[in-house]
């Protein structure tokens, strides 16, 4: 008989688990599902890889799965929690084969990519060097011992033999293997013959004669797979399968036909069960009718009685508990025998034990014993002397058992100790010993007899709801044959029945629920009656305990919960659907995810107009991570809702958790979000999150460049997003929403030295993956990148070499922009230090070639998260921390380096450094093209230019002439050297500022106070007036169409006479004689064309923030002006009052010495600056300022 289990995908590949309980399936869509033969229903959680699954293996010990993927990975699975411990990615195409060695100890994989990988299966490390082959390899196959590993590949008619621990080639076997044959071959259980299967024909290759035999197969479908267990061989091809006698060659049983094509096929181990995989199903077909039991091998131990060896005609008695006549046989059997059994008395005087008959059972458990010191000879003992009453004998008498018995049977023998426990009066000790014997269990089958076993312990204590939830359980892992032999010896032993108990239970129940308010006289003649128990008292009993099931709800205690409500459905209810729902909650809030879905469908099929059953269903089938399902689901709860037919109507929201309520479905509709609302909101932020985010990104798992929308599609595709659409149920949750995708959409960006050739996006589009560049140090660079990528967890990765399109001008203008934005939004940069040698040693980072490029100063300032790596991709001075800013001695590092405090670096904004400072910060590094000079600044400076590759030196005057735009400083004028042909004050490049320029001396207090005391004889008060409101009426500097309107004070050039080498003394009115050096010859014979101009406005101003401690007020009787003050004005006359002290102060500052510009008169109102070789310093004023009219401020145009 075949049992179908159906498959939402393509099953490619198929493999059963050790204990052949369980097949595990890969589909198309990446999922890995571990099923139950019997029932079909799925255990643990699904597994998912990153594309269509096509080989799984499970490992001989039971504890991994490995399955390869057209992702190019092969993927190491733990079988038990189904959470993935490893990931191999080093082949660079499908892979289409993988297999583990018998000891468990190493993979094989094989691929479309030509090679054959072999790793140790722990540590994910290559055993041996790659083993290369002339075409796709479709078959890897460990010999039973694992010293050879043979391979198939389709197009060059190959199979090929190897030694797995060197890698030697040891045979090459010419068959005809078509294109992805789903298992090309088998191995004998001798390890001494290959049988590879081809087009209408098996091939059986004779290792130690290397000769080679075959013969013909049912079907000539190229798609053929063989599998077998060592005693026989299965051959599937199209939708037919045949068996074979791998010795004789002939075909034993009939030829299995299956609905469709066959594309997966698995054996189990004992090769009672063949699974295969088509379309949409697998079907599990029992191959006990087909062949004969000499084909499955010998039975497995557990199919046989544990301890005991009773004759079939003893046992046929004994288990329908005749004992008489049981008793009669084994004395017949024993009188008959030349030799007597130790067996045979052994249960005699268990028999005798049980018809109470203590001194013959005692001399049977001597003469067993004498014969042989048994296992059974000291239970029949210890069964004996307890029924005697003697407990303490029983008990020790019992552990003389465990000195004469297997290994094996340890731990039989310790649950068979824990019922004599029972038996003997001590029930807690024994439950707990079970309990213990239970949580070790490692196969179903020893769980279905710990927890029968448990249910009859809290059966005979009374206790049945625990009994009934034990029960129930213990259904869903009933052995495949429905035949438990340790259990029948238990029966044997100590008498205990395991049939019908959920009719026994069922009377338990009805029986003590009764006794409540009826005498023991009626409760004996009502339970003479057939039909005693009524509907109203059975649903009496089913409130009762229901309700104490919503209290232990509501105190959280989820198991006393369920085991009540388990009591109540037990009882059959009439109405169960909200037992169901409140048991499924409880289940769910357990994590018991696949029995909380079964309670919910029980829920809709009792009541499929109610919503909550749906409701139940989408929180189980949540937890259970079927994340589309549960989508589905909610649509149709409201559905259910909305089509009430009658909004009016009231119905029970039923909550355990809370009281109930009452609402009409109207109302109750508006209470829920359709999962369109939570997409469309999911939309919105992810499209407000792209619009900061790089255009183009790596997806590290395919290698594939994606932009937005492909990224979207991913995200969609992705059970993240899933699971995020199935968790808003009551409203939409912006902030959980926003988590998500940025967690998500997270991105590393990559930082590093361009060497040259580097790829590009037209390169990677090229090939559609960067896995598949070929295989140059400059691919191999960004590759490993990638490769760090996913270590640190995440799926994308952005490079400045590939992820922009170069070749369009307004995606490489924006990529530009916005550079600096997606390296301080970046989940983490990593930095390649390509010049520094491994181990690193403090002090290469500042040396490295890194350090000089102009790029890479915003992707150290910008990111928040930073790691730098040495030229073997070793954590930069062995430090593993994840954040390299948060390491103290890094940190220090380049702050000494690039002389900024280390929390500026770790904690950079653009406004946290002056404009002076940042470009000399950018001054001693280059960049191969001109203009990236000023666009690698564009985010430090937050600057709108646009970049234009083409315009050379003048990309960096529309830097700085946005700089003195946008925040009117002049320091960027403060420079000696070579001047921009964009503007004569700007510099040619920003090497200029590497040197600090002069600042004037700061005036200390004191001394400020002295010298204002002196100036008050030599300035009248309101000229002092006069000069500060010409000072503070100056507008800010800027540009306009490439002319410099610069606010300064302005004194002219008098007399000028040379000398050698550019060097001229000039007579300037206030300044008197100045010294200075140009870079080009002046013409002396119109000096008055040149001045002298004080720039630095702010700088002279900036004091006026400042308090004066002067307490003298004045009067404001000088300002004449027609037009009201202006908001400066006004600050000026408000901090004027008090004895001009402000006003004398700016006097003060003006009269210190100050490096001035020098410009020379073009036109009539145009100015040129004089470049010089070295700063022009004016000491300071030959006398104290007598006038306003000693100053001139004005706003000259430079070109």
């Amino acid at each position: 008989m075949a049992i179908e289990i159906a498959s939402r995908n393509r099953v490619n590949a198929l493999a059963f688990t050790e204990d052949g309980n369980h097949i595990v399936a890969g589909d198309d869509g990446g999922m890995v599902c571990r099923l139950g033969i019997v029932d079909g229903r799925q255990h643990g959680r699904t597994m998912k890889a990153s594309e269509c699954i096509r080989a799984i293996v499970v490992s001989k010990d039971g504890r991994w799965i490995v399955t390869g993927d057209e992702a190019w990975k092969v993927i190491v699975w733990n079988a038990d929690t189904h959470e993935k411990v490893l990931e191999i990615a080093e082949h660079t195409d499908c892979v289409i084969a993988v297999d583990v060695s018998n000891d468990s100890t190493a993979i094989a994989s094989g691929s479309d990519n030509r090679i054959v990988l072999i790793f140790d299966l722990t540590s994910g490390i290559r055993l041996i060097p790659p083993l290369h082959h002339d075409s796709g390899v479709h078959g890897v196959k460990f010999s039973p011992d694992g010293a050879r590993v043979a391979t198939a590949t389709w197009h060059r008619n190959s199979v090929r033999v190897y030694n797995s621990h060197t890698g030697e080639k040891l045979f090459d076997i010419p068959v005809k293997v078509k294109a992805w044959p789903i298992t090309p071959f088998v191995w004998s259980s001798d390890g001494q013959h290959l049988f590879a299967v081809s087009s209408g024909k098996i091939t059986c290759f004779n290792l130690s004669m290397s000769s080679l035999s075959e013969w013909s197969i049912h079907n000539t479908h190229p798609r053929a797979s063989i599998v077998s267990n060592g005693k026989f061989i299965a051959c599937s091809a199209g939708s037919f399968i045949s068996l074979w006698d791998p010795v004789s060659h002939k075909q034993i049983g009939a030829v299995i036909v299956d609905a469709t094509e066959i594309f997966s096929v698995a054996l189990s181990p004992n090769g009672r069960d063949l699974a295969c995989g088509d379309d949409r199903k697998i079907t599990i077909h029992n191959l006990s009718d087909v062949l004969p039991a000499s084909y499955f091998g010998d039975l497995p131990s557990d199919t046989r009685l544990p301890l005991m060896h009773v004759s079939d005609n003893t046992l046929q008695s004994w288990s329908q508990d005749d004992t008489t006549t049981a008793e009669t046989i084994l004395s017949e059997e024993i009188t008959q025998a030349s030799k007597r059994s130790h067996h045979t008395l052994a249960n005699r005087a268990i028999i005798r034990a049980r018809l109470k008959k203590w001194s013959l059972a005692i001399e049977d458990s001597k003469d067993s014993l004498q014969i042989q010191a048994s296992p059974i000879g000291h239970i029949a003992m210890a069964v004996t002397l307890l029924g005697q009453g003697n407990r303490e004998g029983a008990l020790c008498t019992f552990d003389h058992a465990f000195r004469d018995c297997e290994p094996c049977d340890i731990e039989f023998l310790l649950l068979l100790k824990s019922i004599l426990v029972f038996e003997s009066g001590n029930q807690e000790e024994a439950i707990t010993r079970a309990q213990y014997l239970a949580t070790r269990a490692n196969k179903d089958t020893a769980a279905y007899i710990y927890t029968q076993v448990l249910g009859i312990i809290y059966l005979k204590k009374g206790d049945y709801a625990r009994a009934i939830v034990l029960f129930e359980s213990a259904k869903k892992l009933v052995p495949i044959d429905k035949k438990c032999p340790p259990l029948l010896t238990i029966s044997l032993i100590f008498g205990w029945s395991f049939d019908r108990l959920d009719i026994i239970l069922r009377r338990c129940l009805w029986e003590t629920h009764y006794a409540v308010g009826h005498t023991d006289e009626e409760i004996r003649a009502n339970k003479a009656a057939v039909d005693w128990v009524s509907t109203d008292f059975t649903n009496k009993c089913v409130a009762t305990l229901e309700h104490i099931g919503d209290q232990a709800v509501l105190s959280a205690e989820h198991d006393d919960a369920i085991a009540q409500y388990t009591t109540a459905l037990f009882l059959d209810p009439p109405s169960p659907s909200s037992i169901f729902i409140k048991r499924s909650t409880a289940q769910a809030a357990k994590g018991m995810w696949e029995d909380a879905l079964h309670d919910a469908n029980e829920a809709i099929k009792a009541d499929p107009l109610s919503p909550w059953g749906y409701e139940t269903k989408r929180v189980a089938l949540h937890g259970a991570q079927r994340y589309d399902e549960a989508i589905a689901m909610l649509n149709i709860m409201l559905s259910a809702i909305e089509r009430s037919l009658d909004p009016g109507i009231s119905r029970m929201h039923f909550r355990t958790s809370q009281r109930p309520r009452i609402m009409c479905f109207a109302e109750l509709r508006k209470h829920y979000v359709s999962p369109s609302d939570t997409i469309a909101a999911i939309d919105f932020i992810v499209h407000e999150i792209f619009k900061a985010c790089p255009l183009t990104l790596i997806d590290v798992g395919t290698g594939r460049l994606c932009d937005g929308p492909e990224r979207m599609r991913i995200f969609k595709d992705d059970p993240v997003f899933k699971e995020l659409v199935s968790s808003m149920i009551r409203e939409v949750d912006n902030k959980q929403i926003l988590r998500v995708i940025a967690g998500y959409f997270g991105y590393i960006t990559f930082s590093h030295v361009w060497q040259g050739d580097e790829p590009s996006f037209q390169d990677v589009n090229l090939v559609d993956s960067v896995w598949r560049l070929d295989a140059t140090p400059l691919n191999d660079k960004l590759r490993r990148f990638c490769e760090e990528v996913r270590e640190l967890g995440y799926r994308w990765a952005w490079s400045d070499t590939c992820c922009i399109d170069k070749a369009t001008s307004s995606v490489l203008n924006q990529s530009l922009v916005s550079m600096y934005k997606w390296y301080e939004d970046s989940a983490a940069t990593v930095v390649l230090l390509e010049s520094v040698a491994h181990p690193s040693k403090l002090g290469d980072l500042t040396l490295s070639l890194w350090m000089k490029r102009a790029w890479t100063l915003q992707e150290l300032l910008a990111p928040k998260v930073i790691r730098f790596y040495d030229r073997d991709w070793r954590p930069y001075l062995g430090d593993t921390r994840l954040n390299h800013k948060e390491s103290p001695k890094i940190m220090q590092e380049l702050a000494d380096a690039i002389q900024i405090p280390a929390g500026t670096i770790v904690m950079f904004r653009p406004d946290n450094l002056g404009v002076r400072e940042k470009v000399r910060l950018a001054s001693t590094r280059n960049a191969t093209r001109e203009e990236d000079v000023a666009y690698s600044l564009i985010g430090i400076f937050q600057s709108d230019i646009r970049p234009q590759y083409g315009e050379q030196e003048a990309a960096l005057g529309h830097l700085l002439q946005e700089i003195v735009a946008r925040s009117g400083e002049a320091t960027v004028l403060a420079w000696t050297g070579k001047s921009s042909p964009f503007n004569s004050c700007l510099p040619a490049s920003l090497a200029v500022y590497s040197e600090p320029s002069y600042m004037s001396p700061t005036i200390p207090q004191g001394e400020m106070n002295e010298r204002v005391s002196k100036l008050r004889a030599a300035l009248p008060p309101h000229q002092a007036l006069m000069i500060y409101k010409q000072v503070t009426h100056l507008p800010p500097a800027r540009f306009a169409n490439r002319r410099l309107h610069l606010p300064c004070i302005v004194y002219r050039v008098r007399s000028l006479s040379n000398h050698p080498e550019n060097i001229y003394h000039a007579k300037v009115s206030v300044l008197g004689e100045l010294k200075f050096q140009t870079a080009d010859p002046l013409p002396l014979v119109e000096p008055r064309t040149l001045v002298v101009v004080y720039p630095w406005i702010r700088d002279l101003l900036h004091p006026l923030n400042e308090l004066s401690d002067s307490g003298d007020s004045s009067d404001t009787e000088y300002y004449t002006d027609s037009v009201p003050p202006s908001p400066l004005e006004a600050a000026v006359t408000s901090a004027s009052s008090n004895g001009y002290t402000r006003e004398y102060e700016l006097v003060v500052r003006l009269e210190r010495p100050f490096s001035a510009l020098l410009l020379q008169q073009v036109s009539h109102q145009e100015y040129r600056r004089v470049a010089a070789d070295s700063e022009l310093v004016v000491e300071g004023f030959r006398r104290h300022l007598m006038s306003s009219k000693d100053i001139r401020v004005e706003v000259l145009e430079v070109l």
